[in-house]
């Protein structure tokens, strides 16, 4: 018996595959399902999940997330919403913003602003 052919990179995955990608269990990627709106694979007869590359990469991207960076699913959900509105990360805006105001006041001071 030969080995399965590797899928192309922008061929549907089901979820069986998509699990044993990622090594997340198939019942946390259903729950994500319920979790994130922007995470909805497509359906077929049976209620078969197929999931398109950008939703893999979603998931692996909620994955390390949640699972590498300390991030809660509440945490996740508002970032992934302020994306989708085209909101900077508003930790991020808010240190470079800080940031900046003090490197002007900085060289106000200093006589070069």
């Amino acid at each position: 018996m030969t080995a399965p052919t590797p899928k192309a990179s922008g061929a549907l995955r089901t979820i069986g595959e998509l699990s044993a990608e990622t090594g997340l269990p198939h019942h946390v990627l259903r729950y994500w399902e319920t979790r994130f709106p922007a995470l909805r694979p497509l359906t077929r007869a049976g209620n078969r999940r197929y999931y398109r590359p950008e939703d893999a990469a979603l998931v692996r991207r909620i994955d390390r997330l949640l699972n590498h960076e300390g991030y809660t699913i509440r945490g996740v959900q508002q970032l992934l919403a302020a994306e989708a509105k085209g909101e900077p990360e508003d930790g991020i805006a808010t240190a470079l913003t800080a940031i900046r105001d003090a490197l002007v006041d900085a060289l106000a001071r200093d006589g070069r602003g």
